[in-house]
């Protein structure tokens, strides 16, 4: 199977994990996923690959479905419930940076080769570099707080169930374009030339806005998920 295949299918599997976990746990489901995704998406980032003839580095599905958490609890909960879940994601990937870092620290066992490829590797995800772990940080931050404003600004102008898709592609797109200036910005300004840079933006952006324009469908099952108000985990 190649890239691309092995992409959407990816993109499928996020979806379906996400509206499994509501159906499992209601509103806590929804929440539940956004530190996965945010520290998912933070471990996958080091892998570099091929996908529609750009090199990408992988991560930036899940990490694009937690604007479709945001979406879905701004529609059905309110505003403050999609903050309080843009908080709880901040400060797992908070939590998660530091405390593999200290991690990091330990001394592997002597004489054990095992146990020293696994502390290399472990480094080699988990490393902090300052520049890429605040442009994370700040990406994350700024994208998913204007998601949550740009949906509710969107559904005062476009408030009917037909429209949701609406105010659900035009907070998710601009949010995502959010997200990709500001991380390429702050962590590769001055490291490439502005041909390479912009690549490198264009490239993570157009990925990210084809699971916006595919999460559409997904918001409106959240909603019918919501109406029905029939959770399996009680």
């Amino acid at each position: 199977m190649n890239n691309e295949l092995l992409w959407f299918a990816e993109i499928l599997a996020n979806f379906f994990l996400i509206i499994l976990a509501y159906k499992l746990f209601g509103k806590w489901g929804l929440i539940l996923w956004i530190p996965i995704s945010v520290i998912i998406a933070n471990i996958q980032v080091v892998q570099t690959v091929e996908l529609f003839g750009f090199a990408a580095t992988l991560g930036n599905v899940v990490y694009a479905t937690s604007f479709l958490i945001t979406d879905i609890l701004s529609e059905n909960y309110g505003r403050k419930e999609a903050n309080k879940a843009v908080w709880i994601g901040f400060f797992s990937l908070i939590s998660m940076t530091l405390l593999m870092n200290i991690a990091l620290l330990y001394t592997p066992l002597a004489g054990d080769d095992f146990a020293v490829k696994t502390h290399e590797s472990t480094r080699t995800i988990f490393s902090l570099m300052p520049r890429i772990a605040f442009a994370s940080l700040t990406a994350y931050l700024l994208s998913q707080r204007h998601d949550v404003w740009a949906f509710h600004f969107w559904k005062n102008r476009f408030p009917t169930d037909r429209q949701l898709w609406i105010r659900n592609n035009l907070s998710t797109m601009v949010s995502q374009l959010i997200d990709s200036a500001v991380f390429v910005l702050i962590a590769f300004y001055g490291v490439f030339e502005t041909a390479i840079l912009f690549e490198i933006f264009i490239t993570t952006y157009f990925l990210k806005f084809i699971v916006a324009a595919a999460d559409t469908p997904f918001v409106y099952l959240g909603k019918q998920i919501h109406k029905k108000g029939v959770f399996w985990v009680k």
